[in-house]
């Protein structure tokens, strides 16, 4: 059974490490449940589709294996935005590449991401913060940096990890913000691993995300 937590940070990461749990569950359930059967169904109405002479009903079913295609897709990219196989089976880097590429095809933002160092292989639940914080960075600059380029920068160290992201977008007041939902989360993610999340913002220059975790 799970040990109980005792204070005010066992608790925050017992919750968080239950909700990462549960989602990690839901997408596994879409890409292997929903997405596996949907697709047994594409190839059933292809099949019909390939045996009919019956010129309306061959349209009709064209249509709907279409439809089902793009559900299919839909499902499939929903499940890595949720949780990324990569991010159990190949790691960090592997995960948030696999995840830029959604993010660019999605918003049309291009993400210059550079490695310095050999990646570590870090412990599952440090994988996901530092990944959520990327995600989480990545969403922010979507919906309010108002920029077309973001430079994310990996230093593999001796002792720790350090990531930097920077959006050169229109910025804000930092101090106005310290105490969003999105931004405490990213701090507090990085608290609960042994790390830091340092956040600063220059109206019209630009908003700097900054981790260090050390190994």
């Amino acid at each position: 059974m799970m040990e109980q937590p005792t204070n005010n940070q066992q608790i925050s990461s017992y919750i968080i490490h239950s909700q990462e749990e549960e989602i990690k569950r839901i997408s596994q359930e879409l890409h292997e449940g929903v997405g596996q059967n949907l697709y047994s169904i594409l190839t059933g109405l292809q099949f019909v589709q390939s045996s009919t002479k019956q010129q309306h009903l061959k349209n009709y079913l064209h249509e709907m294996t279409e439809l089902l295609e793009k559900n299919i897709q839909e499902i499939r990219l929903l499940s890595v935005e949720l949780h990324p196989p990569t991010l159990t089976t190949l790691g960090l880097l592997p995960a948030i590449k696999s995840y830029i590429k959604l993010y660019t095809s999605t918003f049309g933002i291009l993400v210059d991401l550079n490695s310095t160092g050999e990646e570590r292989q870090l412990p599952e639940r440090h994988r996901i913060a530092v990944f959520r914080v990327c995600q989480e960075a990545l969403t922010n600059i979507a919906k309010y940096a108002d920029t077309s380029e973001v430079k994310i920068d990996f230093y593999w160290g001796e002792y720790e990890l350090n990531m930097c992201i920077c959006d050169f977008g229109q910025g804000f007041k930092a101090e106005e913000t310290d105490n969003t939902l999105g931004i405490s989360a990213m701090k507090e993610r990085m608290h609960l691993t042994g790390g830091t999340c340092d956040i600063s913002s220059t109206i019209g220059e630009g908003t700097t995300i900054e981790i260090s975790l050390p190994y």
